[in-house]
């Protein structure tokens, strides 16, 4: 857990030594990393580390959590096939293999046009063709590029769902995707096009296409052509077989790249909130009842537990907290954290599950049943259960921006012992007026992002396709809502551990060690100075912390 990192007297924070034998966090050079030790750790002891972790994660039938996908980006492991997997992608294929040998009539996605063109047969030498057909038309993205770590995450999860064997696709498919991933072979991908229904159409095509050798890519950090990356790697383009472009275009692997994106961070800014928060409440001079644990025991909302929890945690032992206090309450973005925060981590929690039954799901069409002869076109693709969550996330996510702005207002007001807008001289310097601006302005862009996505829907595909989500509308705006929230947490930690050079008297060890660390990026404004630049550096502190996964999934 972050909270036990502690430093012995004489060493900086970027050389710890540890006290405790648990699970520990640490900051080392500019990162949270966790160690097994009580000594200061060494290059041989990482080495070790590294040496025994293994770095590829097997594609099999476990489902995907949260944890497991944090490990694979956060140790950069590759992927293989298990041997089950490729077991099942094969009878599956062989099955449909057989299946278009012998029957004539006509099955939606492969021996038939697409959308409103279903009922157009496609005779057997043209089937190829009209699966690279599907992928060259549906590649119709536009606006920003897709960031490289979440187009990465969408092979994943393709991979993923197409290895259950319910798809139909060569394994020579799947196998290509896999060397794209490990290989970091990162197709581009943009932003907008995709209706959240019929699958991530659009974005899936622009995946797609390198395959077939279109498209470009970035290939170990090189932008060039799809064909230039095979060639490079010596590789074939893949000969596409029925019903192979539309396993790749259905799905919603787009809004889950995004979500699970969002999710990862969501959790963690969770966590640095209730911490931020408290160094605030320290800087306030705030009080200590409000996180009682009777109080939330007779209203047990599980986020609202957790974060009264974590807060009595972090501020033990401070002697801020515990000296008599001259005012009776405290406003409610400091004694409500609890209520408001935890509301946030339930929401997150639950959209969490729903994210994680998508991500372990097959989502393209038709899905193909071999043991019980099936061929079934159905409507996985819809994205409507991710749509109703990423806008339930943004809005959660912009509430834990809402509040710090709030207490960042507060801060630097002028109330109880702090001077008007934290500066020794306030007039001759305007102090922290303008971060609190800042962070005002950013919340307000959050509400506008916060509007749901889900409510809209347009008719398209000549009537075929008559609702539809708007799911990756909401992905693409999560992002932003939760990227927001980071600055606005920055410039609370950078308010709030000025506010507390003000008191009198150290708050807990914990809060003391960890503001010690971020003053080897940050350092106390004792006048006025650009402080877009300690904005930034307090943004990227956070960014740069790592908090141990059990703690926070």
């Amino acid at each position: 857990m972050l909270k036990n990192l502690t430093f012995l007297s004489g060493l900086t924070p970027t050389k710890p030594c540890f006290r405790r034998f648990v699970s520990i966090i640490s900051f080392s050079f500019g990162i949270w990393v966790k160690f097994y030790c009580i000594f200061k750790p060494d290059s041989r002891i990482l080495q070790s580390q590294s040496t025994q972790m293994n770095l590829v994660h097997s594609i099999d039938s476990k489902p995907l959590d949260l944890t497991i996908l944090h490990d694979i980006q956060s140790n950069n492991k590759k992927l293989s096939l298990s041997p089950n997997a490729i077991l099942r992608i094969e009878k599956c294929r062989a099955y449909l293999d057989e299946k278009m040998s012998t029957v004539s009539k006509p099955i939606y996605g492969i021996n038939t046009g697409f959308g409103a063109l279903h009922n157009v047969k496609i005779k057997g030498e043209n089937l190829q063709k009209l699966q690279e057909n599907l992928v060259m038309s549906h590649a119709c993205g536009a606006g920003d590029e897709v960031p490289q770590e979440i187009v990465k995450l969408m092979l994943l999860l393709k991979i993923q769902s197409l290895s259950y064997g319910h798809s139909g696709v060569q394994l020579d498919t799947v196998s290509r995707l896999v060397d794209f991933y490990n290989n970091d072979v990162i197709p581009v991908v943009y932003e907008q096009g995709s209706l959240g229904a019929s699958g991530d159409l659009a974005p899936l095509a622009h995946l797609a296409l390198p395959l077939i050798g279109m498209g470009e890519v970035y290939c170990q950090g090189v932008r060039m052509r799809g064909e230039k990356a095979l060639a490079h790697f010596g590789w074939e383009k893949i000969k596409l077989q029925s019903k192979e472009g539309l396993a790749l275009l259905n799905g919603t692997q787009f809004m889950t790249a995004y979500g699970i994106h969002c999710l990862l961070k969501a959790h963690k800014l969770s966590y640095l909130a209730d911490l931020i928060g408290a160094i605030s409440l320290e800087g306030f001079d705030g009080r200590i009842e409000p996180f009682n644990e009777l109080v939330h025991l007779v209203r047990p909302h599980r986020g609202q537990l957790k974060t009264a929890e974590r807060l009595r945690e972090f501020l033990s032992d401070s002697e801020l907290i515990a000296h008599e206090k001259q005012h009776v309450q405290d406003p409610y973005s400091f004694r409500c954290m609890p209520q408001v925060h935890g509301a946030s981590k339930d929401t997150i929690r639950f959209v969490t599950k729903t994210f994680l039954t998508e991500i372990n799901a097959v989502t393209d069409n038709p899905n193909i049943f071999v043991d019980e002869d099936e061929i079934i076109s159905g409507g996985n693709f819809h994205g409507q259960p991710l749509a109703l969550t990423l806008d339930y996330l943004s809005i959660a996510m912009a509430e834990l921006a809402n509040i710090s702005e709030r207490r960042i207002y507060q801060l630097v007001s002028g109330h109880r012992h702090l001077p008007p807008f934290l500066v020794s001289n306030p007039g001759l310097n305007s102090g922290f007026m303008i971060p609190q601006y800042t962070a005002a302005s950013i919340v307000s862009q959050n509400k506008q992002l916060a509007t749901p996505s889900s409510v809209d829907s347009i008719e398209s595909s000549d009537g075929q396709e008559d609702h539809v989500s708007m799911g990756a509308n909401g992905a693409t705006k999560a992002r932003k809502v939760v990227n927001n929230v980071q600055t606005v947490l920055g410039i609370e930690l950078f308010t709030a551990s000025q506010a507390l050079s003000f008191g009198k008297g150290k708050s807990s060890p914990f809060l003391e060690s960890f503001i010690g660390a971020f003053r080897e990026e940050v350092s106390i404004v004792q006048e006025d100075r650009v402080m877009h630049d300690d904005m930034m550096a307090a943004s990227q502190f956070i960014d740069s912390l790592e908090v141990d996964s059990e703690e926070l999934f």
